[in-house]
């Protein structure tokens, strides 16, 4: 949108201040935030929205998607979809999205097509410098050693890490996703921490990041320890843990709204006929782990990011709003589970405007009916979303 437009007495949450902002006018002009003012200041020649009742709040950030996949019980068997139908997917998830508000996505993980590059990478190609689609950050192919998935990089040992890392990026890849959980589901970690330092070193060399998938302790540690940038997960933490994450700046990507729905799938008839009493009490156990692990990481001070991990899991597209509730419930307060969807999720991108409403920032924001700071439900509410202070929704 081209011209100036006057959102007018509105409420304000921007994810730093724990208190609601009343009576709050936002001027976006040439599709950048002009001003936000607690009076109401004269905008001069503006088209004028009136914003009573609804809150203002920075543009989403989805930390941990896939965009290209279509999610549900069967997710792993889509991966080998052909390319064309994934990418058609990431078309309607993007669409799903924006309507919900989420104008970023943090790709972690992406099948390769036919030529060996992620899909991912054609989905951001094909979307880069539209309006009304969101933003893209893609991390490729998962890397994991041999046997974890059939849509993985497959690697033996942490040269192979570090090649296979190097090949993402001069693929073309945003950054790097590695997976620290063995395919065997044992305890331990299938790679040395002197195995991911070496892979962390030449992405960071490039100028780039590189994230770790880690639902287990050992694969945490051992990510924390290398200094990966973010542990994606992380449903296992201890204190110690949570220490060198903290003094390591390695940030922590919740994805709690993946075990919520799988609470729900744990009592359909396919999850008791292949795991029957015994899977429940695995993802009720594995649920209060991921709970524990939040307030671990919270305790100390560790940088928490929301994700849905939609397309990977249960969870589809546009559902991010679940995630801020899972955290709440996991003990933040709700202007925290409100930053780590939005600029702690950003700080992940490299995007220093990314989950921000600040004069001179691109308009990307959404008004929501309700205060979410006192009902983090009032984020599932979405009114308006602008894009480039283009209403895109």
């Amino acid at each position: 949108m081209k011209g100036r437009l006057l959102i007018r007495d509105a409420c304000l949450a921007d994810g730093h201040s724990s208190t609601l902002q009343v009576g709050v006018s936002l001027l976006i002009e040439e599709g950048r935030i002009a001003w936000v003012s607690p009076d109401e200041a004269d905008p001069g020649a503006a088209d004028v929205l009136d914003g009573g009742g609804a809150t203002i709040v920075p543009a989403f950030v989805d930390g941990h998607s896939h965009l290209t996949m279509p999610g549900g019980s069967h997710w792993i068997d889509r991966g080998s979809d052909p390319p064309d139908r994934l990418r058609e997917v990431a078309r309607r998830n993007a669409a799903r999205l924006v309507q919900a508000g989420i104008l970023w996505a943090r790709d972690v993980g992406s099948p390769a097509g036919s030529d060996g590059r992620a899909v991912s990478l054609q989905v951001r190609q094909e979307m880069a410098g539209r309006v009304g689609v969101p933003y893209i950050r893609v991390a490729g192919t998962w890397i994991a050693t041999d046997g974890y998935l059939p849509m993985t990089i497959p690697v033996k040992d942490g040269d192979g890490l570090r090649a296979a890392a190097l090949a993402q990026l001069d693929a073309g890849t945003d950054f790097v996703k590695i997976m620290l959980d063995p395919p065997d589901r044992s305890d331990h970690c299938p790679f040395t921490v002197d195995d991911v330092r070496k892979a962390c070193d030449a992405v960071h060399a490039r100028g780039r990041r590189i994230t770790a998938h880690a639902t287990i302790l050992d694969g945490a540690r051992v990510g924390a320890e290398a200094g990966v940038d973010s542990i994606e997960h992380g449903m296992e933490l201890d204190d110690a843990i949570a220490a060198t994450m903290r003094a390591n700046n390695v940030a922590l990507v919740s994805t709690l709204s993946v075990l919520a729905s799988w609470a729900t799938f744990q009592r359909t008839t396919l999850i008791e006929r292949f795991t029957g009493e015994e899977g429940r009490r695995r993802f009720t156990a594995r649920r209060e782990g991921a709970f524990a692990a939040i307030k671990v990481a919270h305790r100390a001070g560790v940088r928490i990011a929301g994700g849905s991990d939609f397309g990977g899991g249960s969870v589809r597209a546009g559902h991010l709003a679940w995630e801020v509730e899972q955290l709440v419930e996991a003990g933040l307060e709700p202007h925290e589970a409100l930053a780590a969807v939005t600029w702690q999720a950003g700080e992940l991108l490299d995007v220093d405007h990314a989950g921000w409403l600040r004069p001179g920032d691109p308009a990307d924001l959404v008004l929501v009916h309700g205060d979410p700071l006192a009902d983090p439900r009032a984020l599932w509410r979405v009114w308006a979303v602008f894009q480039a202070g283009e209403r895109v929704a």
